[in-house]
């Protein structure tokens, strides 16, 4: 999936919450009735953390025959990132895995040097009408490990950390929130949490981050007595401590930030690397097929966009 360019709206006026740097309203796309929108990259803010990519996914009701049907494509230089709320959706690639991720469960491939993957809605889901929603994010990979070989690791819903008390219910994907560690390996300090606040409820937003977001998915959240909406991307100040609290009907927002990258990043539709030339050299691979194929999947494959 390639970024798309476009201007994000000032964060508010002199009185809105000092400790927001960025407020980002995502740009929407509609793929074949499945409506995605895009928060990062932007103009503006290109990373939070290692992440370099936010696409949420839906929510949608895909009606009996409709399907997610995304053909082979290549990654190199990241780690794709994907968590549902709702729904299947069954992922191929190149390394021979073949793994159906449900709601709450985690996907987390390292592409490396390079991988292939394809994703798809499951063959048994296709005649029956269902709800698919979720998050795909990218994890840019640090210098040292951009060209490291592939991987993919599946972690599921009931191996990841959940809390609760009466204000907050989570779950801990990636990192750690609220003195609970997630399993999931990553390759620099991040931060991924499922947070949803009751009414009134709060939940800490620590400064341990060296950058943080929070992207909120329903419901209305309050940070010093300013309202947010849903579908907003919110980016904090470094160093603040942060409280949120659900609005009159609650809240259900993603956490996430981690360690500023040590150099910039250059993206190209399903690459990000720190040199032009390894991207370069990544879209003649694919324009003359020289990476891996996808198991199962041989038959279609995405070409490389003509811009």
């Amino acid at each position: 999936m390639s970024f798309f360019p476009g201007n994000d709206p000032i964060a508010g006026d002199a009185p809105a919450c000092d400790a927001i740097e960025h407020l980002i309203i995502p740009r929407t796309s509609d793929i074949g009735g499945f409506e995605v929108r895009r928060a990062l990259p932007t103009v503006r803010r290109r990373l939070v953390g290692p992440f370099i990519f936010f696409d949420r996914m839906g929510p949608a009701l895909l009606k009996a025959g409709a399907a997610i049907d995304v053909r082979p494509h290549p990654h190199i230089g990241l780690s794709t990132v994907t968590y549902l709320f709702d729904g299947e959706i069954k992922h191929r690639d190149s390394l021979g895995t073949e793994m159906v991720i449900r709601p709450g469960d985690l996907n987390l491939m390292t592409a490396g040097r390079g991988i292939v993957h394809s994703e798809r809605s499951p063959e048994n889901q296709r005649d029956r009408d269902r709800w698919l929603s979720g998050l795909q994010t990218w994890l840019a990979l640090p210098d040292a490990q951009e060209e490291i070989a592939p991987v993919f690791a599946h972690t599921e819903k009931e191996a990841l950390p959940a809390f609760f008390d009466s204000d907050m219910r989570g779950r801990v994907v990636i990192g750690r929130y609220a003195g609970l560690g997630s399993p999931v390996s990553t390759f620099s300090d991040t931060l991924y949490v499922d947070l949803t606040l009751q009414p009134g409820g709060k939940a800490p937003f620590p400064a341990a981050c060296e950058e943080r977001a929070l992207y909120i998915l329903d419901g209305e959240v309050v940070i010093a007595g300013d309202r947010f909406a849903p579908n907003q991307l919110l980016v904090f100040r470094p160093g603040d401590e942060i409280t949120l609290e659900g609005g009159a009907a609650g809240c259900h927002v993603m956490l996430f930030g981690g360690a500023a990258l040590t150099s910039p990043r250059h993206v190209w539709w399903n690459f990000v690397s720190s040199s032009k030339e390894r991207i370069e050299q990544a879209k003649e691979e694919w324009r003359t097929g020289r990476f891996d194929i996808v198991p199962g999947d041989e038959e279609e494959f995405i070409p490389l966009p003509a811009r």
